[in-house]
């Protein structure tokens, strides 16, 4: 029997597992800090401080997370009951760095949040990791009292926002809050129109022009001291809100930061699920993290496919599907492991991915022809690797510089990623 794809997946996993916001959350945030520590042979957790926040973004209905997607979960339990109340898959950078060389000679350490509804009573947290099969297994857990006088409660890098989209309540909406890097004071007005381009590139791929009206956009106004961002390689440093640099990793067009602390801060202002980093500086550039952050440069050619791609990986989880562009990851896919995106197989386990979108006539690997041009198949070559990796299609814009260019496979996994947001 052919497996049934993701949209009904969802609407089974939100049937058996709603959860009554109101008997156990309150509508703000709390927020765990924490460092993650490790190399490539271990990792833990070492605890930071417990914010919170004014604001709750995410939906109030689909509190359990349905997809599975991520190399961490989190879930959160209420204590009193035992029962699971919130869980969310995520990525991080720290994830992304075991995978380099650095990682097998030396130890390093991340700061990451987790966010979830402000709790009414006492709660049980619990951090999960993946293991080299792709299990999740435990790695921290801690017991939090929501009335401990040692939760934080001012709010640091209070910046004027604007809300550029307004569709309507944050509790069914998807909510970007667009943070400006390296823009100063006086060029806050071309983060503005900056903000312009961002939203017309957004909504100019299906399926997010399809849904334009379950998306509201925030921005904070919070300036720099300077223009652009660091450039390591090429001896240039910037002084600038988010500290971002290219050259993450020694990749050069890898584009990000490792200063969390400061990017929920500012994201804090707003009610929000999704942060995106705009970056002011015409070098080509950008990066993504399932559930943690997404960037791009603000002014190149490429900015539309940027902020589509980025956003693929950042909201709805999706991997790369190129294969001859240079990364400094070593092995980031197992091949005998099915990896968890959405829009990659091994062909370990292809039943859990888009095998029900093939047709019978569809060979299995697909020969890279023109004959299944525009075909759902399962194409060599993806996840930065050129053999053991397959993808749904031909081309992607998760493969090429492409815009509007959306895969099957990707689309329903973008759509359904908006559904679970906007609790439909």
């Amino acid at each position: 029997m052919k497996k049934i794809f993701f949209l009904f997946v969802l609407f089974l996993s939100n049937l058996f597992a709603q959860i009554n916001f109101d008997d156990f959350f309150l509508e703000k945030t709390m927020r765990f800090d924490y460092y993650h520590v490790g190399d490539v042979n271990s990792q833990f957790v070492v605890f930071g401080e417990i914010r919170e926040e004014p604001f709750w973004g995410g939906p109030k209905k689909n509190l359990i997370d349905p997809f599975n997607f991520g190399n961490y979960k989190y879930e959160v339990y209420d204590k009193e009951s035992g029962k699971l109340i919130f869980s969310r898959g995520y990525s991080t950078l720290f994830a992304e760095w075991l995978t380099t060389a650095e990682a097998k000679k030396m130890k390093r350490a991340f700061h990451e949040t987790l966010v979830f509804p402000y709790p009414k009573k006492e709660v049980i947290l619990k951090m999960y990791s993946r293991d080299k099969k792709n299990n999740f297994v435990s790695i921290y857990e801690l017991e939090i009292n929501p009335q401990d006088p040692f939760i934080k409660k001012d709010k640091p890098n209070n910046f004027r926002y604007l809300k550029v989209l307004d569709n309507g309540k944050s509790s069914d909406k998807v909510d970007i809050v667009v943070i400006p890097e390296g823009y100063t004071k006086n060029e806050m007005e071309k983060f503005k129109k900056d903000l312009e381009k961002f939203i017309n590139s957004l909504f100019g791929s299906s399926p997010y022009k399809e849904n334009r009206d379950k998306f509201n956009i925030w921005a904070i106004e919070a300036p720099s001291q300077e223009s652009g961002t660091d450039i390591p390689r090429q001896n240039v440093w910037r002084n600038t809100i988010v500290n971002t640099s290219f050259y993450t990793f020694d990749t050069e067009r890898y584009l990000m930061t490792e200063d969390n602390k400061t990017l929920r801060d500012l994201a804090g202002n707003v009610p929000y699920d999704i942060i995106y980093i705009m970056v002011n500086t015409s070098k080509y550039g950008g990066g993504a993290i399932y559930n943690h952050y997404s960037v791009c440069a603000s002014d190149n050619e490429h900015l539309e496919y940027l902020i589509i791609h980025e956003f693929g990986h950042g909201f709805a989880g999706l991997g790369d599907e190129y294969y001859t562009s240079q990364v400094s990851y070593e092995e980031f896919y197992r091949t005998d492991v099915e990896p968890w995106e959405a829009n990659l197989t091994t062909l370990v386990n292809f039943d859990s991915k888009w095998k029900n979108l093939v047709d019978e006539t569809i060979p299995i690997p697909t020969p890279p022809t023109d004959e299944f041009k525009g075909r759902v198949g399962v194409f060599e070559g993806g996840g930065y690797v050129p053999k053991g990796v397959y993808r749904p299609m031909l081309d992607c814009t998760m493969k090429s510089r492409t815009t509007d260019n959306f895969c099957v496979v990707c689309k329903n996994t973008i759509q359904a990623m908006i559904n679970f947001y906007c609790e439909r």
